[in-house]
């Protein structure tokens, strides 16, 4: 099943012009805000009348005290307040650059989250085209308006690359527009429209949608013009997987290609979301929607106003979940946290002290739940911001303090897994390892994994060919002898797994492995 952004670039032989999308896709405002909550319709439950004795039971007082929840009589009124401030968005595409060639995706630029998430699932995007045709340069999107002097919003992959931008207005009004700032870990995109004022424009809605509210989305699918189409939040938190700072609103308001970067509003005609990605076998609104919540809208919009760009805080590790194999394995009292998995060297963690193996517990007295809250928290803080971090090392409790530093670009991540080379097989584990020393490419440090049985623990746990084991139960090995003799000392101590830390290219993570393989 093939997973289908449509807030990508629209093809250019789908003309779009101001829309909204399919119904089951809706977006949604600050994923971060209030709990989630679903509306029930309470059907009224009336007293059991029997002779000389009447029976009221506590849930039918409750049902009686409720009022029944009324779907809306329309929507109609909200969208005249409304429409004339979203607008199509028309874009030409550098053609030397590599997203303006043709491909299997031809929508999603290469160097964007989204493209890396279509292609972790497969599947194709409907009016493809391959290489050989000729490059596409035209593309086009959604926006909105927020603001009477013609600031704009919408999604980065709508704009990137872009020569030439021009707004299409609901009224067919065509205005030419400048990019003012991006950010394409958000994949948010600020534009200004470049003569006029006055122009008609939303508001942010102040707080978080719940789940199970209404909401109707605005945009351009498939060049249609503005279309609107209404549907419910039906989650918020999503993670799919498109970058560290996902919390998408899912919603299942149609929406379609076309409709990226255009808004979703609440029943009071705020914007709660900005329409980004759908999950979709076909190529069409399947109900399944995801939007960036308009709290991070606000805070992103507000930093590429100011400064044309957005800086975030950074550490400088590389962190992992705790999973409960690893925590039993570190004697953690729950899965919290992030594992930290390797320091960067200059970076603020290595100063303050951070070590691999560390879990990060807490920072400036907010407890973590994981990697994705605690990516969150230190981007939020921002750049030269004073943290207090809580971690757990060896058994014990640990209090660091640091300055944060700025997030430095994406790097790229290389993998050199080297020639196979005989090794001495831990069977019962189903591998085979060598010393990395031994085989070219693979580092001096650590043993490398140079055979694996696909049904073995090991593989359940995710190691594979050309992986390099640089530690076992916290110490450091670089023969299979070491490994085999930590698991049997984990055994006589009852442990129930060693936590191995792995190297893969320039990823470093844990696993916790089994003493005790089935099978």
């Amino acid at each position: 099943m093939a997973l289908l952004l449509p807030p990508h670039r629209d093809n250019p032989q789908e003309p779009q012009a101001p829309s909204s999308s399919g119904r089951r896709f809706k977006f949604r405002s600050v994923l971060l805000g209030g709990a989630a909550a679903l509306a029930l319709g309470g059907a009224y439950a009336g007293n059991i009348q029997l002779p000389h004795v009447s029976f009221t039971s506590p849930a039918q007082a409750e049902a009686q005290a409720q009022t029944p929840v009324q779907a809306p009589a329309g929507f109609a009124d909200i969208v005249s307040r409304v429409k004339n401030a979203v607008v199509s968005i028309k874009v030409k595409v550098d053609d030397t650059s590599d997203e303006a060639k043709t491909s299997d995706m031809p929508d999603i630029p290469h160097n964007s989250p989204l493209y890396r998430f279509f292609k972790r699932f497969g599947g194709q995007m409907p009016f493809e085209f391959r290489e050989g045709h000729p490059h596409i340069t035209m593309a086009q999107g959604s926006g909105f308006f927020i603001s009477p002097d013609g600031y704009i919003v919408t999604n980065n992959h709508v704009v990137e690359h872009a020569t030439d931008v021009k707004i299409v207005m609901d009224d067919g009004k065509i205005l030419p527009a400048k990019v003012i700032g991006t950010d394409k870990k958000t994949d948010l995109a600020l534009l200004k429209v470049k003569t006029g004022s006055n122009y008609p424009y939303v508001q942010f809605a102040p707080k978080a949608p719940r789940v199970g509210d209404w909401v109707l989305a605005v945009g351009n699918p498939f060049g249609l013009g503005g279309t609107v189409t209404a549907g419910i939040v039906s989650a918020r938190g999503r993670d799919i997987g498109a970058g560290p700072y996902d919390d998408f609103i899912q919603i299942d308001a149609p929406v379609n290609r076309g409709n990226s970067g255009g808004p979703t509003f609440n029943t009071a005609g705020q914007v709660v979301g900005v329409n980004t990605a759908i999950y979709s076998p076909s190529g069409g609104s399947v109900g399944i929607g995801f939007a960036i919540p308009s709290d991070v809208v606000q805070s992103v919009v507000a930093a590429l106003k100011d400064h044309g760009k957005v800086t975030r805080g950074w550490i400088g590790v590389e962190i992992q979940p705790v999973t409960p194999d690893i925590a039993d394995s570190m004697n953690l009292k729950s899965t919290k946290g992030a594992l930290v998995a390797e320091v960067q060297p200059n970076g603020p963690a290595k100063a303050a002290g951070i070590k691999s193996g560390d879990v990060i517990e807490d920072v400036n007295g907010q407890q973590v739940d994981g990697p994705r809250e605690l990516a969150r928290k230190i981007a939020a803080l921002g750049p030269n911001a004073k943290a207090n971090i809580e971690i757990w090392r060896n058994g014990s409790e640990k209090n660091l303090s640091m300055t944060l530093g700025t997030l430095p670009n994406d790097k790229t991540v290389k993998a050199d897994f080297g020639s196979d080379s005989g090794g001495t097989p831990l069977s019962n584990f189903g591998l085979a390892l060598a010393p990395a020393s031994e085989v070219p490419g693979s580092g001096k440090l650590g043993v490398i994994v140079t055979e694996i049985d696909p049904d073995g623990s090991a593989a359940q746990k995710g190691l594979k060919v050309g992986d390099v084991i640089l530690e076992a139960g916290g110490k450091t090995i670089s023969e299979p002898s070491q490994l085999s003799h930590i698991i049997s000392e984990a055994k006589k101590e009852g442990r129930k797994a060693v936590l191995l830390r792995v190297k893969n290219g320039d990823d470093t993570h844990y696993v916790a492995l089994a003493v005790n393989p089935k099978g």
